[in-house]
C-alpha cells in the first residue's frame, strides 16, 4: 500500500514537471522541487526568466496555483520562483533554446555548434547536443554535436551528468533535442586532488 502511494506521488511530480515544461518554455524553465509542509505543498520553480513565471502583478502565479490544485490535486500549493544561476550550464534551458531556434527556422548545424560553444565558454567540462528528426529531407536522422569530456555509462553518467530534453515543432515534423552537460564543479571518481600540506620540522635540542 505504501509503495502504491510513493508511485502515485512520483507520477504526479512527473506530470507537474511536464506541465511546467510546456507552459513555461518561454520563461526558460529548468526544473522544480516539490515538498510537502504542515501548511501545504511548497513548489520551487527554477527558471531563466522569473518575471515570465510570475506574470503581471502575479497573474501567472495565480493561474499556475489554480491549475495545480484543480487538475493535479495538489493540496494548498505555494509557488516560489528562483532564477537559474547560469543558464548556459543548465541542460534543460539549453535544450529549450535549441528547440526554439529550430522552430524559428535556423539551420540545425548552426544551432548545434552555437549551443556547444556557449556551454563550453561557460566553463563546462563537456557537452553533447543531439538533434533527431527530419532535419533536411524526408528521412529522419540524428546529428550529434559535442565537445570536451563526457561520461556515457555507469553511475557517474546517471548522477553527475545533467540532462535536458525538448521538442521543436517544425513544418517537416517534430524534432527531438537532447542535451547532456558535465558542469565544471563535477568531481569524477577517477579524479585525484593533491592538497598541499605544510610539514613541520621539529629540531630536537641536545
Amino acid at each position: 500500500m505504501i509503495e502504491r502511494t510513493f508511485v502515485k506521488e512520483h507520477i504526479k511530480e512527473f506530470l507537474i514537471d511536464e506541465y511546467f515544461k510546456k507552459e513555461l518554455s518561454r520563461a526558460g524553465y529548468s526544473h522544480c522541487y516539490i515538498r510537502k509542509t504542515p501548511i501545504g505543498t511548497k513548489i520551487i520553480i527554477y527558471a531563466e526568466k522569473p518575471g515570465f513565471v510570475i506574470g503581471r502583478r502575479g497573474s501567472r502565479i495565480r493561474e499556475l496555483t489554480e491549475t495545480l490544485a484543480k487538475e493535479f490535486g495538489v493540496e494548498k500549493p505555494q509557488i516560489d520562483v528562483k532564477p537559474v544561476e547560469n543558464p548556459d550550464l543548465d541542460a534543460q534551458v539549453v535544450a529549450q533554446k535549441v528547440a526554439q531556434s529550430l522552430e524559428r527556422g535556423m539551420h540545425f548545424r548552426r544551432v548545434g555548434h552555437t549551443a556547444v560553444r556557449r556551454v563550453m565558454n561557460a566553463g563546462a567540462k563537456g557537452v553533447i547536443v543531439i538533434i533527431s528528426g527530419k532535419l533536411t529531407g524526408e528521412r529522419a536522422r540524428t546529428e550529434k554535436f559535442m565537445a570536451g569530456y563526457m561520461k556515457h555509462c555507469g553511475e557517474p553518467a546517471e548522477e553527475l551528468v545533467d540532462k535536458g530534453r525538448a521538442i521543436a515543432k517544425t513544418k517537416p515534423g517534430v524534432i527531438g533535442v537532447t542535451v547532456k552537460i558535465m558542469r565544471p564543479d563535477v568531481l569524477l571518481p577517477d579524479e585525484i586532488i593533491i592538497k598541499d600540506t605544510e610539514v613541520e620540522h621539529v629540531v630536537e635540542e641536545e
